[in-house]
């Protein structure tokens, strides 16, 4: 067996974790609301360009953490949206573990 067949067997296993599947029922929950998928989309966008300025060294702007804190307290009062967000999360952080494992494994 080579290491395609050994990395396609990985997947079948990550697909079938409880915080894949978690994710993909929630994400499929979210997707019948298009307003929410939007202010999930917004929501990640922002938190997303947060991170790059982290990254880049820049100071975070007050505005900037506030506005993501703001629309994150307001997504996290709809019970579907606070599910998503967790659901996402928990494979998040599933994944970021197989990537360190994979990192460590390899010494990258």
């Amino acid at each position: 067996m080579n290491v395609y067949d050994k990395a396609r067997e990985l997947v079948i296993e990550i697909k079938n974790t409880p915080e894949y599947q978690g994710y993909m029922a929630a994400k499929e929950k979210v997707s019948v609301n298009s307003e929410l998928v939007a202010a999930l989309n917004d929501y990640q966008e922002k938190q997303f360009e947060l991170q790059k300025t982290q990254l880049s060294g820049e100071g975070l702007p007050p505005e900037m953490m506030a506005a993501v804190q703001e629309l994150y307290q307001i997504l996290a009062k709809d019970p579907l949206a606070a599910e998503y967000l967790q659901a996402q999360v928990r494979y998040l952080m599933m994944a970021g573990d197989l990537y360190k494992t994979l990192g460590e494994v390899l010494m990258i």
